[in-house]
């Protein structure tokens, strides 16, 4: 799921006196595994030694793959980089649930879940296609009354949640071995895979979780083009108008 966060040193009085590099521009990273993406803006802010930098969609510390930056006169584009599509490749694993709706959460097996035919999984896919209402995970950052929903699940309430409207544009069957199905997903802003890894398994009776998820593309910023955090300095950051928007 995407949302847009921007990350300003002034609140910190520890910051103030220290002399900034000037740098506009967009930074295409190639997430790793567990970082947050807090964790890579912090990291890139003071690797480049940079004031304002914010990333244009969460990624979830279990996922990896593209994670566009905007710094300095760059976050100015980070809602309209928010709002581009984005392209997914998943493994979802069947027979069984999770409290976080990925590997990271309570696991819980079905006990009478059975190996579901191909044909079922790819008349089920077909529903996922098009425009349609989606539940959050309880485990997410949407905000109910001030406080985010992953805070409130972690005391074991139940978050009151509200579906969004999000958007499938291709949903594609890569590989399918019980009870491990991939898919890779072309699909819009506010989307969480998580979600549908669950409403998948909800659909076919079995339960189902998300157990892996690369993003390969946002917008046109593919990860053929993405860096290692390692490899970030000023000579890879882009210009503003690479973002086309």
């Amino acid at each position: 799921m995407s949302h847009y966060s921007a990350h300003n040193s002034n609140h910190n009085p520890a910051h103030n006196s220290r002399a900034y590099r000037v740098l506009d521009g967009i930074l295409v990273i190639n997430k790793p595994k567990d970082w947050t993406s807090f964790d890579v803006v912090a990291k890139i802010r003071n690797k480049l030694n940079v004031k304002k930098i914010g990333h244009t969609g969460t990624l979830d510390p279990q996922a990896t793959g593209v994670l566009v930056l905007c710094i300095g006169k760059g976050t100015k584009l980070c809602q309209k980089l928010t709002g581009l599509d984005k392209e997914y490749f998943c493994d979802i694993t069947l027979g069984a649930t999770s409290t976080t709706d990925d590997s990271e959460g309570e696991i819980t097996k079905i006990s009478d879940a059975t190996e579901v035919p191909i044909t079922t999984i790819e008349e089920i896919l077909e529903e996922f296609t098009g425009t349609f209402e989606q539940m959050p995970p309880d485990f997410s950052a949407k905000k109910i009354k001030g406080k985010k929903a992953y805070e409130i699940a972690r005391k074991g309430e139940k978050p009151e949640l509200k579906p969004a409207e999000v958007t499938i544009h291709q949903i594609e069957l890569l590989d399918y071995k019980w009870p491990v199905l991939k898919l890779k997903i072309h699909c819009g802003k506010g989307f969480y895979v998580r979600s549908l890894a669950r409403d998948i398994g909800e659909k076919l009776g079995v339960g189902g979780y998300l157990t892996a998820l690369q993003r390969t593309r946002v917008g046109h910023f593919s990860l053929d083009g993405a860096i290692g955090i390692e490899e970030a300095d000023e000579k890879r950051v882009l210009p503003m108008s690479a973002a086309k928007v």
